[in-house]
């Protein structure tokens, strides 16, 4: 609803009772649109007895045309409300299964299809769509092209085997787990590419951090070292987190997400720490942790908080990190890469590295990873003809939208989750 531009003119509105409440000779009447809540009140003496008792007997999610004059609010969230004249109408709706009670959360998931509509799930999914928008801007902002990754494959990026597979024809495929390898191969002919896209994995997970079927931005940049790299993912993350402030007041306010907390995510650069210095941190804090190990939620969560700022964990060991990553130019243990963490206990966000270039050391660490060399014959071409320093990243779109929003859960952050016990609806 564009209100501010209809202030005390008389409007015709499609909407939604999502609740009402009467008093006497009033008749509130809580009403959304599609673009925002708002309250429509309707007095005795605006509509003949026989509407204002239809407007009494009104049930959840009937669906109307309100008619009648925008006035400024300032007792509303909204900081508008609607007299109403008249209203018609449209769709009849009994017995909506979402009341305004407490319901168990599969509940809610199954019936994810009308949970949409209700004020928190609406706040998310808006932030998700600016956190997209913002995502275009800022790449479109620093010369980036946007390469499309193909969702079925015949290898796996990250030599893993919990992977969706399928029959392809007369071969065997795979649901695209990274489209990083693409995007490879994208920065070489465009310079700086970025792929956005639903990817899938089929890990047997029930943390509160994964979903089996989820969507990543994924940058790749030529001629980029990963100092440069850890530069621009931070610009990245203060620039959407300023978007969602500037834009999503409302949003953040119906989560209870504090504004304050937000704007100090948004001041760079962001802290950095090597994973031996991490290693030490844990220990010297009670942590029952050996160099080699990956780091769990509660070590994540320990080292973002320490800092109160999202984290860059730099240089981890090669056998925790895929077999693409550059090799460390001073040591054989680790590999120039980078973990951001984010604080709050939402952990990982991106993950990025510079690549290796040297055409028959990622040869070797293909055959030695059990994949077949022939699947990655175009990828070792990169490596053949004019290969260059580059590094790249992929962001979790739900594990941001979780983190900023403040939720409990990466499934309330996308329309219509995928869990290892949900394919419905």
């Amino acid at each position: 609803m564009h209100a501010p531009e209809h202030v005390d003119e008389k409007v015709k509105i499609g909407a939604w009772l999502s609740n009402k409440r009467s008093s006497g000779k009033i008749v509130f009447l809580q009403l959304r649109d599609g673009t925002a809540f708002f309250q429509g009140v309707l007095h005795r003496d605006a509509v003949s007895e026989e509407k204002f008792n239809q407007a009494k007997e009104l049930k959840q999610e009937t669906s109307l045309y309100v008619i009648g004059t925008i006035h400024e609010d300032s007792r509303s969230k909204f900081g508008y409300e609607m007299q109403i004249d008249d209203f018609e109408v449209v769709g009849e709706s009994e017995n909506y299964p979402i009341t305004p009670k407490e319901h168990g959360i599969d509940f809610l998931l199954d019936h994810r299809h009308l949970w949409l509509r209700s004020s928190q799930p609406n706040a998310i999914l808006r932030i998700r769509s600016e956190v997209i928008k913002a995502t275009y801007e800022f790449f479109s902002q620093h010369d980036f092209v946007k390469i499309d990754a193909p969702i079925l494959t015949g290898s796996a990026p990250e030599g893993t085997t919990e992977l969706f597979e399928t029959d392809y024809f007369d071969t065997k495929a795979y649901l695209s787990q990274s489209g990083q390898l693409y995007e490879e191969a994208g920065a070489m002919a465009f310079g700086r590419v970025f792929s956005f896209g639903p990817v899938f994995r089929a890990e047997k997970s029930k943390t509160r951090r994964h979903l089996t079927e989820f969507w990543m931005i994924e940058p790749e940049m030529a001629w980029m070292h990963q100092e440069e790299s850890l530069e621009l993912q931070e610009q990245y993350i203060s620039f959407l987190i300023k978007n969602v402030i500037d834009n999503c007041s409302r949003e953040l306010e119906t989560l209870g997400r504090d504004v304050n907390v937000l704007k100090k995510y948004t001041q760079l650069p962001y802290p950095r720490i090597s994973y031996d210095e991490a290693i030490e941190l844990l220990k010297d804090n009670g942590f029952d942790i050996e160099w080699g190990a990956d780091f769990g939620s509660p070590e994540e969560t320990f080292l973002a908080n320490n800092f109160d700022k999202p984290v860059f964990v730099l240089n981890y060991p090669k056998a925790i990190k895929p077999f693409y990553m550059k090799r460390h130019p001073t040591r054989n243990d680790v590999y120039i890469c980078a973990d951001l963490l984010a604080p709050e206990g939402y952990g990982e966000i991106i993950g990025g590295s510079e690549r290796d270039t040297d055409y028959e050391y990622l040869k070797e660490q293909i055959i030695k990873s059990g994949q077949d060399i022939k699947e990655y014959s175009w990828y070792l071409d990169l490596r053949k003809y004019g290969t260059v320093p580059h590094s790249g990243f992929g962001l979790g779109l739900e594990r941001f939208i979780t983190w900023i929003t403040g939720q409990d859960h990466l499934r309330k952050t996308i329309p219509f989750p995928r869990m290892i016990n949900r394919i419905y609806p």
